[in-house]
């Protein structure tokens, strides 16, 4: 049945926006209100010049000097079109010669990145003047050995940044399905290690830890490890910032790691931690469109973070393109071995399972499956979103009326809904007054 009330709601979706019908009375998440920069170049221009804590860049430059500097991949939008021309320049005024200077793409142990993406995160100035490359988890000819964790794993990084004279660390602070945040340590562990440290880092023992989660950070085995490997790199600055739901500056944070990362932190939590009262019959929740939507793999961050909202036994609907499909060939694979997410726990709580890549992503989402039904809206047919374990969603507005017409008949009252338009920007919490 079509509910009386309803309002339209802007859903990010790809490169566009889907407007969905809702119930009048549902509740729209979205991030806190903060002020967008007013001068963004000028913001980190002077973060540059006036870390956080720390000497200035500029004066760790020095003639003859090389310098390797780390950036996302193309599946986060981090604004390197603000970013790395300051950075550079403080570099080149410090005197580190243009030829000195490489630009090493953190992929971990996503693929390299194609020219056109490229292009997109970095312009077409910066890879004509300066070199690029793609971090290659996979390749150890490629790296150098740093260190053997307390946890006996032997981590290996990218050799470029690990002889270069000057090594700095680049990304963006938001809410992280496992590691609390992104940004920080991030960019070196899983960003330029070895396949071996990454997939440690990312065990089913260390993603089933109950710190493991949105927003934490103490006690958080992985992101306590990917900090601790990033400190025992010695980067010699850092560059983080954090924006709003329209990809806006609201702050930027350099200098050295753990003070300008913890003051990134604050300023996320600021923005992104959002009350509710209770937790929700019906959640509809996106991954934010391009490019974080750009695979299910990926977007099985809006489904874990939406799950967050959702009461158990209810249902998630994910709006994403998924554009690339279901993902990598090893997620798939994982993905499509067992009949249900239930039997695809139980495979990776066996303590003998030896991880294989990707696992993580697959074991997130059967968690949250082992509490919601998920349904997806994307581009993907019936068949991939049904071997994936996902309830085919055709069309975006029928699939709403179905979900809340059978909740309705299940609960014997009418759904209550959750609409999360901006995916992991907006990370609820039961309140402690409800």
């Amino acid at each position: 049945m079509r509910y009386a009330g309803q309002v339209r709601v802007e859903l990010p979706y790809g490169d566009s926006v889907l407007a969905a019908n809702v119930p009048d009375d549902a509740v729209v998440l979205r991030p806190r209100p903060a002020e967008p920069l007013a001068d963004p170049r000028a913001a980190v221009a002077h973060a540059i010049a006036s870390p956080v804590a720390g000497p200035p860049l500029a004066r760790l430059a020095r003639a003859g000097a090389s310098a390797t500097i780390v950036v996302s991949d193309i599946t986060r939008p981090v604004p390197n079109d603000l970013l790395l021309p300051p950075v550079l320049r403080a570099l080149q005024a410090g005197g580190v010669a243009a030829e000195d200077i490489t630009i090493i793409i953190g992929a971990g142990l996503h693929r390299a990145s194609r020219p056109d993406e490229r292009q997109r995160m970095l312009g077409d100035a910066i890879p004509a003047r300066y070199r690029v490359i793609d971090h290659d988890a996979r390749d150890r000819s490629t790296q150098e050995f740093l260190l053997r964790t307390p946890r006996g794993i032997d981590v290996w990084v990218n050799r470029e940044y690990a002889k270069a004279d000057i090594r700095i660390l680049t990304g963006f602070v938001e809410p992280h399905l496992f590691a609390g945040y992104s940004g920080g340590g991030k960019a070196m562990l899983p960003g330029i290690c070895g396949q071996e440290a990454i997939m440690a880092n990312h065990d089913a023992t260390m993603i089933s830890h109950p710190r493991a989660t949105w927003c934490t950070t103490d006690g958080n085995p992985i992101f306590e490890e990917m900090r601790d490997v990033a400190l025992r790199s010695d980067p010699h600055f850092t560059l983080n910032v954090t924006l709003d739901e329209r990809k806006r500056l609201t702050g930027v944070f350099a200098g050295e790691l753990v003070t300008a990362h913890d003051a990134a932190i604050a300023q996320a939590a600021s923005q992104y931690i959002v009350d509710i009262p209770h937790a929700f019959d019906v959640v509809i929740v996106t991954n934010m469109g391009y490019p974080a939507d750009l695979s299910l793999y990926q977007a099985v961050k809006g489904m874990s973070v939406g799950a967050q909202a959702c009461a158990t036994g209810g249902v998630v609907l994910l709006v994403a393109e998924c554009r690339e499909g279901l993902g990598g060939p090893e997620y798939v694979e994982l993905l499509r071995s067992e009949e249900s997410p239930r039997a695809l726990l139980d495979r990776l709580s066996v303590p003998d399972h030896a991880t294989v890549h990707d696992q993580w992503q697959v074991q997130v989402q059967a968690m949250v499956q082992a509490r919601c039904d998920v349904w997806l809206y994307s581009s993907l047919d019936r068949t991939s979103t049904a071997a994936a374990h996902l309830v085919h969603a055709a069309d975006l507005d029928g699939a709403i009326e179905r979900i809340l017409d059978e909740r309705r008949v299940l609960l014997g009252r009418d759904p209550s809904v959750c609409v999360m338009p901006h995916g992991q920007l907006t990370v609820p919490r039961v309140s402690a007054a409800a």
